[in-house]
């Protein structure tokens, strides 16, 4: 089994972190799967424990730690970008970068960068980060089941 790969990063005094994993299938594939709102609890359990429910131009996720959160999505694009933001209940708006890189034929790499929130400590972000992992390799596995 392939595991997912973190890449540590304090630039400017901004922390984040890199959590990549490689997929056995078209980059395509993988964005049209992973960009579908209804698909996230398949694979997502750091976010949406049950379906999401679309309200306007967001969505009404409920989260395992915070509870119910509004989440938007970047739009459809052809370049692989999976952008999202979620703003749970009395917490500003978190910025969540996800990419879909083609890297050879029929394989494609997950990008997951985990940007340091104010209020995380180590052991906060350094749990996000193995929980992110986690669910690329849940999203691994579902691709890779085709």
């Amino acid at each position: 089994m392939t595991q997912a790969t973190t890449t540590p990063t304090n630039e400017g005094g901004a922390l984040s972190r890199v959590v990549t994993q490689r997929v056995h299938c078209e980059w395509r594939d993988a964005y049209a799967l992973a960009s579908d709102p209804k698909r996230l609890p398949d694979w997502a359990s750091g976010l949406a424990k049950s379906a999401l429910v679309p309200h306007g131009d967001h969505w009404i996720v409920r989260t395992p730690e915070s509870g119910e959160a509004r989440m938007r999505f970047a739009p459809p694009n052809e370049f692989g970008v999976l952008d999202h933001w979620v703003a749970p209940e009395g917490v500003p708006e978190v910025y969540l970068p996800f990419r879909v890189i083609g890297v050879a034929p029929g394989v494609c790499e997950l990008q997951f960068t985990l940007l340091r929130q104010p209020h995380m400590d180590d052991v906060a972000f350094a749990r996000d980060a193995e929980w992110i992992a986690r669910d690329l390799q849940a999203l691994r596995r579902l691709l890779e089941a085709g």
